[in-house]
């Protein structure tokens, strides 16, 4: 079994910035990617963005392509995403994720957290 534990998510205005991370535990999470999904209100959750165990590989969702960045610290079991230039419509719950499946643009997680919230006010 795996937890992943969100945190970071905040109130912050249009143009600015949030990292958020991901803490997992439990199982060896060797070889998994791990990745971004947020769910505004209202919408269905969407991919953010997912990058392999190497962090040689990443995907972004053409939405947040050039503001946010996905990194991970395998020694720290933890995975981030930096997210710049926010815009109202970032607003959502963001969850992480993570899967032994490998990544692409329609990477999905196995394994989920309970998000953590993003606001951005204009």
């Amino acid at each position: 079994q795996v937890q992943l534990v969100e945190s970071g998510g905040g109130l912050v205005q249009a143009g600015g910035s949030l990292r958020l991370s991901c803490a997992a535990s439990g199982r060896t999470l060797r070889n998994y990617a791990m990745g971004w999904f947020r769910r505004a209100p209202g919408k269905e959750r969407e991919f953010v963005a997912t990058i392999s165990w190497s962090a040689g590989s990443t995907y972004y969702a053409d939405s947040v392509k050039g503001r946010f960045t996905i990194s991970r610290d395998n020694a720290k079991n933890t995975v981030y995403l930096q997210m710049n230039s926010l815009k109202p419509e970032d607003t959502a719950v963001y969850y992480c994720a993570a899967s032994s499946r490998p990544v692409s643009p329609t990477w999905s997680g196995f394994y989920w957290g309970q998000g953590t919230q993003v606001t951005v006010s204009s």
